[in-house]
């Protein structure tokens, strides 16, 4: 069962969304070599704004997301890409329906 979990809220400069959009593509294909990641959601919120959900079964797994190469792609991407630094939020995971 998925217990903690991370939501990044993205903002793309203006005139980035398809590279955003690219970007958040590529994170897939990393996620799913992340065998501590059971879950992992790119969002589309809004005209520019995007956020990037995934679930972990304990702290353990969600600290090794957070030192992967997902989060350092992240944070070497977002100066070019983002018009504010992601703003990463931990969350508890109170009840969930999975397939």
């Amino acid at each position: 069962m998925v217990r903690v979990a991370l939501f990044a809220r993205l903002e793309a400069k203006a005139g980035k969304e398809n590279d955003v959009e690219k970007f958040l593509k590529t994170g897939l294909a990393l996620a799913n070599q992340e065998a501590t990641t059971p879950i992992w959601l790119a969002l589309r919120l809004g005209p520019t704004t995007y956020g990037v959900f995934d679930a972990f079964t304990d702290e353990s797994g969600r600290q090794a997301h957070l030192n992967g190469p997902i989060a350092k792609a992240l944070m070497s991407q977002a100066p070019e890409l983002f018009a504010k630094p992601p703003v990463i939020e931990p969350i508890e995971i109170l009840g969930a329906k999975l397939p």
